[in-house]
């Protein structure tokens, strides 16, 4: 029967998901033959991102109970990026997004640093990038 370890090592990336995206991890145990995986995530995207990468290591999970509910008190992370030489308020939303056309996501969430698609943005600048 694995163990605890066992089970940690198979579902790593799993767990640091889960650390890296703010879900909060109210148990983690051995329950029989299955890992028990049980917590809430700040937005559905997350929860389903989660789900997402279990279904990566083990599409059947016929060895884990995963029961992920949604948090909104829970703060969704924050992705920042530092802009280096080059960059553009389009470049940055394509390497994100995949989608260049999304850069007004960037300023919306940068009220302190971007005004408008006219705002310069500068090296060493970071910048809120969201999820």
């Amino acid at each position: 029967m694995p163990t605890l370890d066992d089970f940690k090592a198979k579902y790593s990336a799993v767990l640091e998901y889960i650390q890296s995206h703010n879900v909060r991890l109210d148990h983690l145990h051995v329950e029989g033959d299955k890992l028990v995986i049980q917590g809430a995530a700040p937005t559905e995207i997350i929860r389903n991102d989660v789900w997402n990468t279990i279904k990566t290591i083990d599409p059947i999970f016929g060895d884990l109970k995963c029961e992920i509910g949604i948090d909104p008190s829970i703060p969704a992370p924050v992705r920042t990026y530092t802009v280096v030489a080059g960059d553009s308020l389009w470049k940055i939303a394509d390497m994100f997004y995949g989608n260049g056309s999304k850069y007004p996501e960037i300023i919306a969430a940068n009220p302190d640093k971007l005004k408008d698609e006219k705002s310069v943005i500068h090296p060493g600048d970071v910048l809120v990038v969201p999820e």
